[in-house]
């Protein structure tokens, strides 16, 4: 018993003989991965009333640690999107109470951006919850295999970025 990609292979197999397969099966079933895998986050993180990207600005404050937080041209940097993109995040979560951002004595065109209590206590919670979730995602996999495959896509990354 196979998953959908192994189908496609089949199919391919007979119309194909001549072609190894072997990096189709693997991206495709990383790409279809990916997908499934996004939707699970997703939906997880909606049920806190929030967004991937909102998520991803907690954490990137949470990991900076300290109280002064990051200013926004380090966030920026850090979190490989638009300034439009990171400007919409901070305005939705700094309404939502999550984040504050507060600009330089000394120098007043810098703001840095940093937690709120209720945005350090959201993330700190939540990643206990976020770790538990990925955890139950990757556990028809043992923990040895867990290593391979995160070496193994690791050096995927390293060879395309």
């Amino acid at each position: 018993m196979g998953d959908v990609v192994d189908e496609l292979l089949d199919q391919w197999a007979e119309e194909r003989p001549d072609l190894d397969l072997t990096p189709l099966a693997v991206l495709t079933r990383v790409t279809r991965l990916a997908r499934l895998l996004d939707r699970a986050q997703r939906d997880f993180l909606a049920a806190h009333r929030l967004e991937p990207g909102e998520f991803d600005v907690l954490t990137t404050l949470r990991r900076a640690g300290g109280e002064r937080g990051l200013t926004a041209g380090a966030f920026l940097t850090s979190s490989l999107v638009t300034a439009g993109a990171i400007t919409n995040r901070l305005d939705r979560m700094t309404a939502k109470g999550l984040i504050r951002r507060t600009p330089e004595r000394k120098d007043r065109r810098v703001v840095r951006v940093s937690l709120t209590p209720a945005g350090r206590d959201l993330v700190d919670a939540l990643l206990t919850e976020h770790a538990a979730h990925c955890a139950d995602l990757l556990s028809p996999l043992p923990p040895q295999t867990r290593e391979l495959v995160a070496d193994a896509l690791s050096r995927l990354l390293q060879a395309h970025e």
